[in-house]
Order: structure tokens, then C-alpha cells, then sequence
């Protein structure tokens, strides 16, 4: 079988985890996305994954709280942590070798982040799930995926969200929103049109590292993706 994409990563947020509950991890949608992955690995496509900590703590939620900053941005970092262990555990019951890597040194939960042992693992075929995000404060897990992404030297970034791509107008407001296939980085850009944030995107920009955006909770979409079909909206030079 011919492949598109042959090595990605995939950007979760922490907030998809959560189904239907207002915080935490939701069993169900850990077993959706180890299944969706695993189809991947089954095709041998390297996968790494950047995954979000917004169903247990935002940094920027921080502030209503008391929290300086710089402080709740760490506690995001460790909630992206939480999240990779669970995704790890959910992966490893499906038979698939993982490897959990934090940009913050825990040694014994994970892996630090050293880039010629992050590729070599993905070579092996093991899954890397990237945590903590970029271990600085005041950068997003969006900026993280768009770093580790132009590290690995990965063919695409692929953003799983509850939207099925990049729309007009917010498709939930405006009903005339229209869904768009493709687009280019510009035009993003001039119409401020809502893909991740400004740092990451410039990232992916630069480096000519194309984006696609799609519903990751629709069965099959990942294996669609790497296969060639167009599912949601691919952003490119």
C-alpha cells in the first residue's frame, strides 16, 4: 500500500480527552485514539505525538486563581505528562511499543528529550509521545507540536480536533461558514482564519511543514490521512 505520509505527528488536545466530562480522561476516547494510532503503526508510519493538558490544567487559567504565570504554565507542563502516561498505557495495552519523552527531566516516568534518540526511536517504529511541552513557559503545546515536528523532520502536522476542518466563520455561529479543502499559509494569515497559535504556525511556515486539520474523533480519519484521501483542511506553502 502506498502512503502519503510516512512519517507524522499528531497533535492532540487535552480537551478532546475528555468526551463528554467537564475534566479528567475519559475511558472511552483513550481507547479511540490508541485504536486510531495503532492503525498507523499496523502500516508502519512513524508516529509521534504532541498532546495537550487542557482537561486537567491551562496555565492561563492560572490567573483567576492567584497562580502567577510562569507558575501555572509549569502545572500545564505537568498535566501534558499525566496525559502521555495515559495515552502510553492505552497504546502498550494495545501492543504497541512506546517511547514517553518530557521536555521537563522526571527519569523515572521519562525519557528526557535528546533528538538523535527521539528519531532513532521512531525509526524502531515505537510511537514517541512527546510531553511537558517545550519545557519553557509562555509557549503552547501548539508551539511544541510545531518544534518537535520540524525536529523529527516529520512529512506533516496533523491536528485532531472536534471540528472537521478550517471554516470561513465559526461554522457553530455563523451558519454560511464554509469548509475550505486547502488553503495556503498566506492566506491564513490576511483572513486571521483559526489554526493554532501565532508562534507555531510561524514555525510551520518557515519550514514549509504543511498542516492538516481534522475531526479526530471520526473513526478511520488518521488512516484516511496517511493514505492519500482529503480529510479536513490541508494548510501549505
Amino acid at each position: 500500500m502506498k502512503l502519503k505520509y510516512k512519517r507524522v505527528l499528531l497533535k492532540l488536545s487535552g480537551e478532546s480527552l475528555m468526551g463528554d466530562n467537564s475534566y479528567g480522561i475519559a475511558p472511552h476516547m483513550l481507547q479511540h485514539y490508541a485504536a486510531e494510532i495503532k492503525q498507523l503503526v499496523d502500516l508502519n508510519v512513524e508516529v509521534a505525538i504532541v498532546i495537550g493538558g487542557g482537561n486537567i490544567f491551562r496555565g492561563l487559567q492560572a490567573e483567576g486563581s492567584g497562580i502567577e504565570r510562569v507558575q501555572g504554565d509549569y502545572m500545564g507542563m505537568m498535566a501534558t505528562v499525566i496525559n502521555g502516561m495515559a495515552l502510553q498505557s492505552a497504546l502498550e495495552g494495545k501492543g504497541v511499543y512506546t517511547r514517553l519523552i518530557s521536555a521537563i527531566e522526571m527519569k523515572q516516568i521519562a525519557e528526557p528529550y535528546i533528538r538523535r534518540r527521539a528519531t532513532r526511536h521512531l525509526e524502531k517504529g515505537r510511537v514517541v509521545i512527546f510531553s511537558a511541552g517545550t519545557g519553557s513557559p509562555y509557549f503552547t503545546t501548539d508551539s511544541a507540536a510545531a518544534l518537535r515536528a520540524n525536529e523529527m523532520m516529520a512529512d506533516v502536522i496533523l491536528k485532531g480536533t472536534r471540528v472537521d476542518g478550517v471554516y470561513t466563520a465559526d461554522p457553530e455561529l455563523d451558519p454560511n461558514a464554509t469548509k475550505l479543502d486547502t488553503v495556503t499559509f498566506a492566506k491564513v494569515i490576511s483572513e486571521g482564519l483559526s489554526v493554532m497559535d501565532m508562534t507555531a504556525f510561524t514555525l510551520c511556515r518557515e519550514n514549509d511543514l504543511p498542516i492538516i486539520i481534522f475531526d479526530i474523533n471520526e473513526k478511520g480519519n488518521l488512516l484516511r490521512i496517511v493514505q492519500g484521501e482529503t480529510v479536513g483542511t490541508f494548510i501549505g506553502g
